[in-house]
């Protein structure tokens, strides 16, 4: 499985991003996603999951109402549309595929496969 993350770059306060995530090598409509994120020095974090149909959505409360998850199974690609960008929110962003049956959709432990992450930085 390889999951390929993109679309992250420099932006100022307030302003947004997308994150995609391109997977190969696994049948993508069967298996939740989700992106995490880990910023210098802290702790890998849990940003947001949505299931293998896409009906369902979970989002940190951090990024609640600000960010929003979305999947394109005909192309084998998640999304992760970031708006009113803040600093708190840099970070190196990865996607991650999550087996059904593993457990809660908030821990990292419970995702099997990574992409290499793409780097957010948001300016005040």
């Amino acid at each position: 499985v390889q999951l390929q993350a993109s679309g992250g770059g420099l932006v100022q306060t307030g302003g947004s991003l997308r994150l995609s995530c391109a997977a190969s090598g696994r049948t993508f409509s069967s298996y939740a996603m989700g992106w995490f994120r880990q910023a210098p020095g802290k702790e890998r974090e849990f940003v947001a999951a949505i299931s293998w149909s896409g009906v369902s959505t979970y989002y940190a409360d951090s990024v609640k109402g600000r960010f929003t998850i979305s999947r394109d199974n005909a192309k084998n690609t998640m999304y992760l549309q970031m708006n009113s960008l803040k600093p708190e929110d840099t970070a190196v962003y990865y996607c991650a595929t999550r087996p059904n049956g593993s457990g809660s959709y908030y821990y990292a432990k419970n995702y099997d496969y990574w992409g290499q992450g793409t780097d957010v930085t948001v300016s005040s």
